[in-house]
């Protein structure tokens, strides 16, 4: 089935699909059935063959599922079988977060820049990347392809930096800034607003609904 007729639900639950499995796999577990991969995930079996059936299944009828196997085509799915160059533009608390989580070159989101207008810190290290003036942002985009760029700035600077960078050719953003990108339909934009997500748990507190997951 193409990708663009499957549900953004399904989209949203495959890395969870993907986190279990690795922590199965961790676990020594070889294979597993839907019933007790939908104990673990609290997503019903019916749901999980649904899901998976989007991309051909994977089961077998009174085995399960190969948790191995499994892992290697949802992460195939997902496009973690490839190299992602990932520059971050802000390289304060949470740019610098970001660059630390070891995780992310593991998955194969690989951090090749960091950007920032602060002169204290532009030339100083972060992990061993050495902290560049977003000045310099053409150049670089000239010498190296850049895939993602993370904006952890502030959202008055990140339609401007976002255009400019879509100008050099970025065709993905994952967008810290609370504001919404102003950018082509083909480029790829996915939002985290931390303060929206403190608002949906506000809103369960209040509401006294604590079931199922934000």
């Amino acid at each position: 089935m193409a990708e663009g007729k499957i549900s953004t639900a399904v989209i949203k639950r495959l890395p969870r699909y993907y986190r279990h499995l690795g922590e199965l796999l961790e676990s020594g577990v070889e294979r597993i059935s839907s019933g007790e991969l939908s104990t673990k995930m609290k997503v019903t079996a019916s749901q999980i063959r649904q899901d998976l059936n989007h991309f051909g299944g994977f089961g077998q009828q009174g085995y399960g599922y190969n948790v191995q196997h499994l892992y290697t085509e949802i992460g195939k799915i997902l496009g973690l079988d490839r190299k992602y160059n990932l520059i971050i533009i802000g390289a304060g608390n949470l740019g610098r977060a970001i660059a630390n989580y070891a995780n992310f070159e593991k998955r194969g989101f690989v951090i090749t820049g960091v950007f920032d207008v602060n002169p204290k810190i532009v030339g100083t290290k972060l992990k061993d990347i050495t902290i560049m003036d977003l000045c310099e942002i053409e150049t670089f985009a000239a010498e190296n392809k850049i895939d993602i760029a993370a904006l952890t700035i502030p959202k008055t600077q990140a339609v401007e930096v976002a255009d400019r960078l879509v100008k050099l050719g970025v065709k993905a953003f994952w967008n810290f800034a609370h504001t919404d990108l102003n950018v082509p339909e083909e480029v790829i934009v996915e939002s985290v607003h931390l303060s929206e997500s403190l608002m949906r748990i506000s809103y369960k507190l209040v509401n006294e609904d604590k079931t199922g997951e934000i």
